[in-house]
C-alpha cells in the first residue's frame, strides 16, 4: 500500500506516455522522496522466453560515468599476488571454493575467475549463478592471470555485468540521484544500448517491450525507445 505522498508524487507522470531519457530523468528527480541521495535505477521488460536458455540475455557494459557503489571484487586464481596488488577484494582457489561450498555464502559483488580454475568452480555454480556471479566468457569475467589487474580496473571505473531474472526483466543501477542529468543520461543510454546488443538470436518479436526510471522507492517513469 503506498502513502498518499507517493500517490501525489506519482500523479506528476502520465502513466500513459513514453518520456525521452532526459523528461524521465527530471521527472524521477522531482518524484524522488527519499532524504538520502537515492540510486537512479534503469528497468528493461524483455521479450524473451525465460523458460529456454538459448534465450537467455548476459553481458557487460562499461558505463561512462560508473555507479556511484563501490564493488567487492573476489578472484579465483592460483596465482592472487597480482589480482591483491590490483585491488581484489578476496583472493583465493581451492580454498576460497571450499569456504562458499561450506557456508553457501558470499561476500562479494563481481567474481573473475581464469580459466585454469573454472572447472573447480562447478561445485558452487548452484550458489554463485543464481546470483549472478558464475563468471562466464559473456560476461568477460573469465581471464588469464595477466589480464586479471586490467579487469579489476575496468570493474572499478564502471564496468558491470547485467542478466534477465526469472521473469524475463533486467534491473540495473546507473547512478545516484544527486548527479548531473548529463552524466544519468549518458550512463542511461550506455545500458540500454549494450543490452540491445546482448539479443540473443532466438529471441523473436519485439526485444525490448519496455524501459522504466524510477529512484530508491520512488514512481516508475516509462521511457521512450528508438
Amino acid at each position: 500500500m503506498h502513502s498518499k505522498k507517493y500517490k501525489e508524487l506519482a500523479a506528476k507522470i502520465d502513466k500513459t506516455k513514453s518520456y525521452s531519457i532526459d523528461e524521465a530523468i527530471k521527472l524521477v528527480k522531482e518524484t524522488s522522496q527519499t532524504k538520502f541521495d537515492a540510486s537512479l535505477e534503469v528497468h528493461l521488460r524483455l521479450g524473451i522466453d525465460t523458460k529456454k536458455g538459448e534465450q537467455a540475455v548476459r553481458g557487460s557494459v562499461a558505463l561512462p560515468h560508473g555507479t556511484g557503489k563501490s564493488k567487492r571484487i573476489a578472484v579465483f586464481s592460483d596465482d592472487g599476488q597480482a589480482a591483491k596488488e590490483a585491488g581484489a577484494d578476496i583472493v583465493g582457489s581451492e580454498n576460497l571454493i571450499k569456504e562458499i561450498k561450506a557456508s553457501g555464502k558470499v561476500d562479494f559483488d563481481v567474481a573473475l575467475a581464469t580459466p585454469k580454475m573454472m572447472k573447480n568452480l562447478v561445485g558452487v555454480a548452484k550458489i554463485l549463478g543464481p546470483k549472478g556471479l558464475m563468471p562466464s566468457p559473456k560476461a568477460g569475467t573469465i581471464v588469464d592471470d595477466q589480464a586479471i589487474p586490467k579487469a579489476i580496473e575496468e570493474i572499478k571505473k564502471g564496468k558491470v555485468n547485467f542478466k534477465n531474472d526469472d521473469t524475463g526483466n533486467i534491473h540495473q543501477m546507473i547512478g545516484k540521484i544527486s548527479w548531473d542529468d548529463k552524466k544519468l543520461s549518458e550512463n542511461c543510454g550506455a545500458f540500454v544500448e549494450a543490452v540491445k546488443k546482448a539479443k540473443p538470436a532466438a529471441a523473436k518479436g519485439i526485444f525490448i517491450k519496455g524501459v522504466f526510471l524510477t529512484s530508491t522507492m520512488g514512481p516508475a517513469v516509462r521511457v521512450e525507445v528508438k
